[in-house]
């Protein structure tokens, strides 16, 4: 019979996987908070507002009815390019930042950055 055949899993590598497992427990359930988070960025003032979830789901645009009575396009999609980039931005960043705790205990297992 191979050595180590039927063998058990040694109390560390056990320790380990028990570890691994609840971190990723952990990760979907961030990743989850992260998806029912949003936020909403502005741009000309106020006029545009754009409400983004963490995993950068668009749900929501909103434009002051003032802005469509003056009839110019180009400023109004200025606006919200600049509210969604904004948007994306800040979703990044609450994502970025809820997850920051899992990428450093993955790099301590040697598998993060």
């Amino acid at each position: 019979m191979a050595k180590g055949f039927n063998a058990r899993p040694s109390a560390s590598g056990g320790n380990m996987m028990s570890q691994l497992a609840k971190l990723q427990e952990q990760m979907a359930q961030a990743q989850e908070e992260i998806a029912n988070m949003t936020v909403t960025e502005t741009s000309g003032g106020g006029a545009v507002s754009v409400t983004m979830t963490g995993d950068q789901q668009c749900k929501a645009i909103k434009i002051d009815p003032e802005l469509l009575t003056d009839g110019d396009a180009e400023m109004l999609e200025d606006m919200l390019l600049t509210a969604v980039n904004k948007a994306l931005e800040s979703s990044h960043k609450v994502s970025e930042e809820k997850m920051a705790p899992f990428t450093s205990m993955l790099s301590g297992f040697g598998m993060g950055r």
